[in-house]
């Protein structure tokens, strides 16, 4: 099936669309993560890493630059020593945050029935 984007121009069928490109960066495993943690206020890089938990320093730089080249975070290096970087979201960031955080709060609201769904398909394979 084939879903065409605001004015039709992408199609998530294809390879490299711009548009599925950008869906899968911001709900990547850390780009969901980043973003969420982002909404509460700009983080250092090691601030962003331990809030998140679980992610590699190269991950966190990788996901970091993705965003940023979409658009969506925004990277503040300071010429001070030690060098001073922080990571906020732009507004473009800021929105594309609030909508995967709807997604998230969803997810824990409705996690009770996604158990009862695993559980009941589990039992009616075994």
């Amino acid at each position: 099936m084939a879903v065409s984007a605001v004015g039709g121009k992408y199609t998530v069928t294809e390879d490299m669309c711009p548009y599925r490109l950008v869906l899968e960066h911001v709900t990547s495993r850390w780009g969901v993560l980043v973003l969420i943690e982002l909404l509460d206020r700009p983080y250092r890089f090691s601030e962003l890493r331990r809030a998140i938990g679980r992610v590699s320093e190269k991950m966190l730089t990788q996901t970091l630059q993705t965003l940023e080249r979409d658009g969506l975070v925004h990277r503040d290096a300071k010429p001070v020593i030690p060098p001073r970087v922080d990571y906020s979201l732009t507004d473009l960031g800021r929105e594309a945050a609030e909508q995967v955080r709807s997604l998230a709060m969803w997810t824990h609201r409705r996690m009770d029935d996604v158990e009862q769904a695993r559980r009941a398909y589990d039992e009616a394979r075994t």
